[in-house]
């Protein structure tokens, strides 16, 4: 009861957090576009697949990812925030695009209407630390889907007070600024095959795994 209600928390923490930032979200997101498209590159997308968007905020990468999976096929995705997903729902409008599934829900609860093929999770630190959330999505993915990661992560641990620096950047937009020692364990768990590089200087990474054929226990 107590770890339900402190995830709780932890959620309207970043809805919070981000109601305050939702408007200038897109312009602010363009300095890290390249690391997005590169992160979305990693998934190999074909025509046809059905690809999850974990946490798509406003909807930047459902472009890139419709350009993807192609007409035939299907973007999901879910966003906790009503403020970023209105930006999201109305991007889809303006588009007129048919083949994206959404809605605004919390990880945890998210229930897909289909199997993905392939999994993009984009700095979106809070779901990859949370088990539950991980565990929920990663159990609707097919087995040998591709899964895509990119974040901030600290730096090695004797360069002592850099690491404020990602600490810094991480506190406006997520719950858990502080755990950025292994952000990237939790979806690993469920992967084979994971690789992982640095990014930013080391302030950040982008990693990929395929999804294991056989079942994880949920922690």
């Amino acid at each position: 009861m107590h770890a339900m209600m402190a995830k709780q928390d932890a959620n309207q923490i970043s809805i919070e957090r981000y109601r305050a930032r939702a408007a200038g979200y897109d312009a602010s997101a363009q300095y890290t576009m390249p690391l997005r498209e590169r992160t979305i590159a990693l998934l190999e997308l074909r025509p046809g697949q059905v690809v999850l968007d974990v946490g798509a905020g406003t909807g930047l990468s459902y472009a890139p990812l419709r350009d993807g999976v192609g007409e035939q096929g299907l973007v999901m995705a879910f966003e906790q925030s009503p403020d970023m997903f209105e930006q999201a729902r109305a991007r889809v409008v303006r588009a007129r695009w048919s083949n994206v599934w959404h809605c605004c829900t919390a990880a945890e609860t998210v229930k897909l209407p289909q199997a993905a093929d392939a999994v993009l999770f984009n700095y979106v630190h809070d779901i990859s630390r949370t088990p539950a959330a991980v565990d929920n999505i990663m159990s609707q993915v097919k087995p040998g889907a591709l899964i895509a990661v990119a974040g901030m992560k600290f730096f090695p641990w004797w360069t002592g007070p850099l690491n404020l620096l990602p600490w810094l950047k991480n506190r406006p937009y997520n719950a858990h600024p502080a755990d950025l020692w292994h952000p990237w364990d939790l979806i690993a768990r469920w992967c084979d095959g994971f690789e992982r590089v640095s990014t930013q200087w080391g302030m950040g990474y982008i990693a990929r795994g395929r999804r294991k054929s056989q079942e994880v226990t949920a922690r």
